[in-house]
């Protein structure tokens, strides 16, 4: 299919970009197009303007710095795949980036696209989730951030308001004795996420201090698992506590939020999402014994 006509606008600077954003409210921002061409295509979105920021250079690159990782909105998967340093500062990221799509998709899609577009069985949120990053944001009134707890409202939709742009997103490096991991069930014809799972957890002396884990593709938004989250903490990472912290993962949610459609029910999901939130800590069990390296 075809989509419908627009005016096609590019910037070259943030505040260019700015600009024509307020100069065409009804606007939609163009990356990397993994996110917006189909659903135009599809006619699912007839936007009346596009503006093209792909060619913004400070919107992309990553940088590890101290204690934070700073991410441009325009990087693509596979620079998030591939780069070294980010992997060691936040590996969950670079894992989800390493497992969307294929070769074509992961060389053109863009981490800011692919987290603006919110599609709840996107891999990107639930890692950024896990390891609580911070988005910053800038529109019309300068910057601001908003943390990845308060940025995926629900389907297709963030706390992104009207005139802004995703500029970067800010990653806390990882301790010595800390692990990050994302898995996920892939639906077999397009590669999106059915369930999968991402697990951020600390460690002192064998002992989990901290955990955050997020599950994209079982709801509407990229969602944490308290209930699994309170299970792991102050506790070894053996074989029973997976089991009970991965049977905990619907604990303090609502089981009429969990998704139905073409793929599975929403039962086979919840069994989906206990069975992925046990391999995402069986394979953080086995990363703790060789930790990530502080540089």
């Amino acid at each position: 299919m075809f989509p419908a006509e627009f005016d096609y606008f590019r910037a070259t600077t943030v505040d260019e970009a700015l600009a024509l954003l307020d100069a065409n409210p009804e606007a939609e921002l163009l990356a990397g197009g993994h996110s917006l061409l189909p659903t135009m295509k599809l006619g699912l979105a007839s936007p009346p303007a596009v503006v093209d920021i792909s060619g913004i250079d400070a919107l992309s690159g990553v940088e590890v710095d101290g204690e934070v990782a700073r991410v441009g909105a325009l990087t693509r998967y596979v620079t998030l795949a591939d780069d070294a340093a980010l992997e060691r500062a936040s590996p969950a990221v670079t894992a989800a980036a390493a497992a969307i799509g294929d070769v074509q998709v992961r060389n053109r899609g863009t981490i800011g696209g692919n987290l603006a577009h919110a599609d709840p069985a996107s891999d990107l949120p639930a890692a950024v989730l896990a390891s609580d990053a911070t988005l910053v944001l800038v529109g019309p009134d300068g910057e601001r951030t908003v943390p990845a707890d308060d940025f995926f409202l629900a389907i297709f939709t963030t706390a992104k308001e009207e005139g802004e742009l995703l500029a970067r997103v800010e990653l806390p490096v990882l301790g010595e004795e800390s692990v990050g991991v994302y898995v996920k069930k892939p639906s077999p014809s397009s590669g999106y996420a059915v369930v999968g799972v991402a697990a951020v957890l600390g460690f002192e002396d064998g002992v989990v201090t901290n955990a955050r884990v997020a599950a994209n593709g079982a709801f509407d938004h990229a969602t944490r698992l308290p209930g699994t989250e309170d299970a792991l903490v102050d506790e070894s990472l053996d074989d029973g506590v997976i089991e009970t912290a991965a049977a905990a993962a619907m604990d303090g949610l609502d089981e009429s939020a969990l998704m139905a459609d073409h793929h599975v029910s929403a039962d086979y999901r919840a069994e989906l999402l206990r069975a992925y939130t046990a391999r995402a800590l069986t394979q953080a069990a086995e990363r703790a014994d060789t930790p990530v390296a502080a540089d």
